[in-house]
């Protein structure tokens, strides 16, 4: 068996909660995006001895604690997997997996002490539909990073296994990714949806919602029926964003009636300045904090594209930094629905 495999994949990473509490939710066949950096930025993998010592830690990981792994990508200083854990076993399974690499890789190169920073980041998935676009995102980590200029040349993913079928630790689980294309040339077709991916990547992560699920709305109010404490703590951010019941059609017409204005005056109007755009903006910018709902769905209510609501959030941002009536407005809408 070849260990010497390759991959990568970049997560966007909440910095202004990373001295928070992580809320681990496990349940029998949860499907999860797992994502680890070293401590400080540094290295995780300093050679390919490594590299073949993290894979077999990962291939005993899942044997011994019934897991399965669809993808997965070694990137110098992170790593990414795609998971799907068959027992509410995920915490017990990730502290064995970082403490036993640890051992591993601080006996290779004699030394002591932490090797990731902090916690692990953990993303639930809603189901197999999410699957293919998560392997195409952590497949093309190596061509984001400007690594490699095709995805062929790298070894350390599970890419190759997929894209051209080469020989894969028994650990690997491929059948559930490409039995999406079929039978007939499968490994041919998930190359060609990898390689047109790179327009849909920022689409992927407009279904992320509070900062720890991809799904639907109807997958949302499951996860809230059957996993949020009825005591929520506050040291645990998503669950106080998780609990938030919030309509965005009447979270609108409050805004309307505190701006004066009204929402079907913004859609499909071009471009927009001044007053009205602040007052855009900040509705927009309202939506987008609640964390219920897509950017692709609050472009809906104004007309535009999810990425112009990308945009408009990262400019009221930077408006409100210099104009303190603009704050003052932005944090009374959101004190209407305690956002």
């Amino acid at each position: 068996m070849n260990c010497e495999l390759q991959l990568t994949f970049l997560l966007p990473v909440d910095t202004s909660k990373r001295m928070s509490r992580a809320w681990r939710i496990e349940y029998a066949g949860a499907l999860y995006h797992l994502l680890s950096r070293g401590n400080e930025g540094r290295k995780i993998f300093r050679d390919n001895l490594d590299r073949n010592f993290f894979l077999a830690t990962l291939g005993e990981l899942s044997d011994r604690f019934d897991i399965d792994i669809y993808a997965f990508v070694l990137m110098d200083n992170h790593y990414h997997l795609l998971v799907q854990t068959h027992h509410a076993n995920l915490k017990k399974a990730m502290h064995w997996f970082g403490t036993t690499y640890t051992q591993r890789f601080n006996w290779h190169h004699s030394r002591n002490g932490h090797l990731f920073q902090g916690r692990y980041k953990s993303i639930i998935v809603q189901n197999n539909a999410y699957m293919l676009r998560l392997s195409c995102y952590i497949h093309r980590n190596p061509l984001r990073a400007g690594i490699v200029n095709r995805l062929a040349e790298y070894r350390w993913s599970s890419y190759l296994t997929y894209a051209y079928g080469h020989t894969a630790p028994d650990w690997l689980a491929t059948k559930m990714i490409l039995s999406q294309f079929g039978n007939r040339e499968n490994h041919r077709q998930y190359r060609e949806k990898v390689q047109s991916y790179a327009k849909e990547e920022k689409r992927l992560w407009e279904d992320l919602r509070h900062g720890m699920l991809i799904g639907s709305k109807s997958f949302i109010k499951r996860i809230r029926k059957h996993h949020l404490p009825s005591e929520k703590n506050e040291g645990i951010p998503q669950q106080t964003s998780l609990a938030k019941v919030f309509d965005p059609t009447h979270a609108l017409h409050v805004a309307e009636r505190i701006l004066r204005c009204e929402v079907q005056d913004f859609a499909n109007t071009g471009r927009i300045y001044g007053e009205k755009k602040d007052k855009r903006d900040l509705m927009i910018f309202m939506l987008w904090n609640s964390g219920t709902i897509t950017n692709q769905q609050i472009g809906r209510y104004f007309g535009i594209s999810h990425s112009a609501v990308s945009h408009a959030v990262k400019s009221l941002k930077a408006r409100i930094k210099i104009k303190p009536e603009l704050l003052a407005i932005s944090n009374k809408l959101n004190s209407q629905f305690k956002l």
